[in-house]
């Protein structure tokens, strides 16, 4: 049988070129789903490469999500298949470090326009598409890091505090639909992200971190056992539920010795 007779349906995988987003992506792939995935460098041909190995289709989008113009070419490379999205993993987000008055006002803006305005735009139609069929599952990448207001990582931080918060408003407006809504809250994850936020001075940029195999896999099947909300790793759960109950100073404060770098401690 060839994989059109055999796939359990779609999933759209944003952000996959590398990281947690292509380990979700393998992950539905492994599960029986076809891909489309899509990322904003050309690398995401050679993550389709590999992931078309597990057996099932896989189209790669080279798009930037943080536009109306790349959300728009995703739409399309999508309808253009003629197949219902069954699993949308919205998984695209952008770091940056330093002081917030020393970031560029471009950068900053690039980094609210990827994680919040390109993925709301997405979510809003796969997600009324998904309601009008009565069925499908959505997955947010969202962050521990929503739980702490980020000092020298403040922008990116409040993008996820909005994401945390946005995915569980979603999930309950979306009751009794058959959409489910899941967050998945990593903590520091060992991808590109560091490198490319410019943190690769900073406590948390030096210090261990995931495995995003690790992360994908307990996101991805609370997903598909359709929870609310999942935090990867044992000592992320225990810096959650300090957070909860640290005041939003004390935390800041907190922040600022893993995200400060070094050139300007001095």
């Amino acid at each position: 049988m060839n994989p059109v007779e055999t796939a359990k349906g779609l999933a759209v995988v944003t952000g996959a070129s590398s990281g947690i987003g292509y380990e979700l992506a393998k992950c539905a792939a492994q599960d029986g789903y076809d891909l489309v995935i899509a990322a904003n460098e050309a690398q995401i041909m050679q993550a389709a490469s590999r992931l078309k190995e597990f057996g099932t289709k896989v189209e790669a989008i080279q798009v930037d999500l943080a536009t109306v113009d790349g959300v728009n070419k995703l739409k399309a490379g999508i309808e253009a298949l003629g197949r219902p999205v069954d699993l949308l993993l919205a998984n695209a987000g952008r770091g940056l470090g330093d002081g917030f008055l020393d970031q560029d006002l471009q950068e900053i803006r690039y980094v609210v326009e990827t994680n919040i305005t390109g993925t709301l735009h997405l979510v809003h139609a796969v997600g009324n598409q998904m309601r009008a069929r009565g069925q499908g599952r959505i997955l947010f990448t969202g962050s521990i890091a929503g739980f702490m207001p980020g000092a020298f990582q403040a922008v990116y931080n409040g993008t996820k505090a909005f994401i945390n918060s946005f995915s569980f408003a979603l999930r309950e407006e979306l009751k009794g639909t058959g959409v489910s809504v899941t967050c998945l809250m990593p903590g520091a994850t060992d991808t590109e992200f560091f490198n490319r936020a410019q943190m690769e001075d900073t406590p948390v940029g030096q210090a261990k971190k995931d495995d995003p195999a690790f992360v994908a896999k307990v996101g991805y099947e609370a997903m598909m056992d359709g929870e609310g909300d999942v935090v990867a790793g044992w000592k992320n759960k225990m810096m959650t539920a300090a957070a909860n109950v640290t005041p939003a100073g004390t935390l800041a404060k907190q922040h600022r010795k893993l995200s400060e770098p070094e050139s300007s401690k001095h």
